[in-house]
């Protein structure tokens, strides 16, 4: 464990990194009751979800460990499994065996890039800014679905949105719970999230609103699921849109988490750059294309990993007992399917505020800079999709930055991408 990883050399040892990846774990456990409820809405077996991202967060975690030692966790990420239910099989009538299908081929994808070293090229070719609005942009969206699921916003003919009805007794507690995470989170009680969820959870039980079903039990069956993405429906389709959406927002999440956890860590070197950022980037293209073969939504590095990297975590170790936490987690079936879904809401709005707190870091003095961003962020709740979001930004921020006299300051593969996305819009892809 010494050699393999390094422990001395990064002045930890393995109870303190043991300790970081129960911290971790503990901040970001409420993936696997949010998650598949997602997965749900989209027509997949929500046991088989459960089972899923269980094993698709214990992969990549492991993965992470062996091939990059970092003390970075991953897990089907929020927001593209948003995207994946809502827009991709919700919105456009899409089957969930093909956006399984398209997930997988994103995540080959980025393993591709990742080996040919193109991965650094994109990275640095898309402005901060708009990298801001899509993470801002993507937390929009999920607390347009968290508001939803709490019932504080419906829908209205006049107006589009109104706001829901106050008086329910599941909005209420929804209203509670949310108060009791944000509480929780401001105090920085580790597991705050998932604490929250559970005391919603508990606060419905006397309206017959959560249901128990038990603590422990075997798994659920993975069969609704494993195995049945549809990679030849994908490219029949020509999703080439949700392909690249799914890498775009894969490609920046990963890079910005990578970025602040190893500099957190006291990992990234002097001149600014991530060592290894390939073998971590590939460790989180294979957690993609896995969890895809297991029937879950994109698999993502998790900015939560921070918990743990503050908590003394400095190497794969503490990545590895966040795998070992979550295979564990499997025989909490009964437990986490009694979480209802008006209790999970509300923790989908708190990382919809965490989410858009980069829009802070925006060049708010640059006009070309800003607006772009701004238009990226509230373009994705407005219509409803992250994909159309991502485009309007990279279309706005070309044509801004021409009109301003200052086209030298766009990149060739920005310039790409917008094109890209002006194709895809005049041919209502």
């Amino acid at each position: 464990m010494e050699r393999f990883f390094r422990l001395s050399e990064r002045g930890t040892t393995p109870r303190t990194e043991m300790m970081a990846g129960l911290a971790t774990f503990l901040t970001m456990a409420y993936i696997v009751v949010v998650n598949p409820g997602m997965m749900a809405a989209a027509g997949i077996d929500p046991g088989a979800a459960f089972v899923a991202t269980c094993l698709a967060a214990a992969i990549g975690s492991a993965l992470m460990a062996f091939l990059a030692n970092y003390p970075i966790a991953l897990a089907p990420g929020m927001g593209l499994n948003a995207y994946f239910a809502f827009a991709v099989v919700g919105g456009m009538g899409i089957s969930w065996q093909v956006a399984l299908g398209a997930v997988f081929l994103s995540g080959l994808i980025f393993f591709i890039v990742s080996v040919a070293g193109f991965r650094e090229w994109l990275i640095n070719s898309i402005p901060f800014s708009l990298k801001m609005g899509i993470a801002a942009g993507i937390g929009l969206f999920l607390g347009l679905i968290g508001l939803k699921g709490m019932g504080l916003v419906v829908d209205n003919p006049a107006t589009l949105v109104a706001l829901g009805p106050l008086h329910s007794t599941q909005t209420l507690i929804s209203c509670v719970g949310f108060l009791v995470i944000a509480g929780l989170v401001a105090r920085r009680v580790t597991g705050g999230i998932i604490i929250g969820i559970a005391v919603t959870a508990l606060l419905g039980l006397p309206f017959g609103l959560t249901t128990y079903n038990g603590v422990f039990s075997l798994p659920p069956s993975l069969a609704p699921t494993f195995m049945q993405m549809d990679i030849k429906g994908a490219i029949g389709l020509g999703l080439l849109g949700i392909v690249f959406t799914f890498f775009i927002v894969d490609l920046l999440d990963n890079a910005g988490t990578l970025i602040a956890t190893t500099h957190r860590a006291g990992l990234m070197k002097k001149d600014g750059s991530v060592p290894q950022l390939g073998r971590a980037l590939m460790a989180d293209s294979g957690g993609a294309m896995i969890g895809a073969v297991l029937g879950t939504s994109t698999t993502v590095s998790y900015i939560e990993s921070a918990a743990g990297v503050q908590a003394g975590g400095r190497t794969g170790l503490t990545a590895l007992t966040v795998a070992v936490l979550f295979l564990l987690t499997l025989f909490l079936a009964p437990l986490a399917t009694s979480i209802p879904g008006f209790a999970t809401a509300p923790a989908l709005v708190l990382v919809a505020c965490l989410m858009t707190q980069g829009l802070r870091d925006l060049a708010w003095d640059d006009t070309t800079e800003y607006l772009p961003a701004i238009i990226t962020a509230i373009s994705m709740p407005f219509t409803f999709s992250i994909a159309t979001g991502i485009g309007l930004g990279f279309i706005s921020y070309v044509v801004v930055k021409v009109i301003a006299g200052r086209a030298t300051q766009v990149h060739g593969a920005v310039w790409l991408i917008a094109a890209l996305c002006v194709v895809k819009f005049w041919l209502g892809a």
